[in-house]
């Protein structure tokens, strides 16, 4: 039973996960086994029983959340992305550039479009004591919060154009006065060093503030019957996580290189006398302990990243002024089992792997309280009328009757 807390007429009931690895192994597996058979088309299928399992075990004030995601829609939703891609492999493969171009222009524009539908879906699919979750967002609000992919795009159009001006004068200044014109190399010098590391700052600067206004606004417009979403996290939060991770990163880059000359130092004093076929095996594992290598060294960073975002977020929202959530997760406690899970993962070849997925589940819904103003029966009962009375008013002016 969850425990309550009485102050100042809140009450604090603490998120818990009654899941397990061994219970989400069988799911997982079975998920798995199936999608391989279909070749991949059993995945709206095994999407959903992930989702309902992962719901179905989270208890906020000791009742499970719900997953109501008609089964018709998630299949449809895959098989018209399925056909889209192949569209676009085949126009990819076959040379026919127009096509491509027309499907990247598309994907551009039609980006925030898909993701304001997924995010309406996910909500009018989460449903809790009676409760639905609803995305009150307006398409118009959606495109704006997008403006910084529109900006980025803009700028590496004009990155682009300025690395051509800058290529075509340094292959101009390179060619001997008077000589027979040949084949002209492009030489990437200084300016256009300087041209490309201030698209990709501006990138990620972008890319920081589309996922500042996307989260935020998923907040403010979500909410269930007449009360809102509370939002208090500003962009410049953002911009310290990100660059706290940007340090985090280089720092498992520079550990991870120190290992890797030390080791090839091991190496090459162990089996310098290795020739023949013998040299291609210690070069192909040398290969794959660099890939790993690689991954291990983004792994802290990106869950470091993602413990940090987690806090912020679930530390400062809430629901209009009568409820709230705190969260208590830590991020290098977070670290440590993203990196032990991988490890186990890569140990026995990804069986491992619903297992970390549970145990970092837990980790997130374990911390985070939600606090509630007055008592939560009261509560319930007002938002499900309030939530009855939006429903029927949007059913009238959509012409429908609502049976059942």
């Amino acid at each position: 039973m969850d425990s309550t807390t009485q102050r100042h007429g809140i009450a604090a009931y603490q998120l818990r996960f009654s899941g397990s690895g061994g219970e989400y192994f069988r799911v997982w597996i079975v998920n798995l086994l199936l999608s391989i058979v279909t070749l991949g088309l059993y995945t709206p299928w095994a999407r959903r029983r992930t989702a309902r399992y992962f719901y179905d075990h989270t208890m906020i004030a000791g009742s499970p959340l719900e997953f109501t995601a008609p089964l018709r829609k998630m299949v449809v939703s895959f098989i018209l992305f399925a056909l889209l891609y192949v569209a676009y492999k085949i126009a990819a493969e076959t040379g026919q550039d127009t096509v491509v171009s027309i499907f990247i222009i598309a994907a551009a524009l039609l980006a925030p479009y898909v993701w304001g539908s997924a995010m309406r879906f996910r909500l009018a699919s989460t449903r809790w004591r009676g409760l639905q979750l609803q995305f009150a967002a307006r398409w118009k609000d959606v495109y704006v919060a997008s403006w910084p992919i529109f900006l980025m795009a803009a700028i590496w159009v004009g990155i682009t154009y300025g690395l051509d001006v800058l290529s075509a004068d340094s292959t101009q200044a390179a060619r001997p006065p008077g000589g027979r014109p040949g084949p002209a190399w492009p030489r990437v010098d200084a300016p256009m060093w300087g041209l490309i590391a201030i698209g990709l700052v501006l990138s990620v600067l972008c890319i920081i503030r589309v996922e500042f206004n996307y989260k935020s606004l998923l907040v403010l417009r979500a909410g269930i019957g007449k009360q809102r979403g509370r939002w208090k996290p500003v962009y410049s939060d953002f911009v310290r996580i990100w660059g706290a991770t940007i340090v985090v990163f280089l720092a498992g880059v520079a550990l991870i290189l120190a290992l890797a000359a030390g080791a090839a130092y091991a190496v090459q004093s162990m089996f310098s006398t290795v020739r023949g076929p013998a040299m291609f095996v210690l070069i192909f594992f040398i290969a794959i302990a660099a890939i790993l290598g690689l991954v291990l060294a983004s792994a802290p960073a990106r869950a470091y990243r993602e413990a940090r975002m987690f806090r912020l977020i679930w530390s400062n929202v809430g629901l209009s002024q009568i409820a709230r959530f705190k969260c208590d997760l830590q991020h290098w406690a977070f670290v440590r089992l993203r990196i032990k899970n991988i490890l186990l993962t890569l140990l026995t070849l990804g069986f491992y792997r619903p297992f970390a997925r549970v145990s970092e589940y837990r980790m997130k819904a374990d911390a985070v309280t939600l606090h509630v103003k007055g008592g939560l029966d009261q509560l319930v009962g007002e938002l499900v009328r309030q939530q009855d009375a939006l429903g029927d008013a949007l059913a009238d002016m959509a012409g429908l009757d609502i049976v059942g």
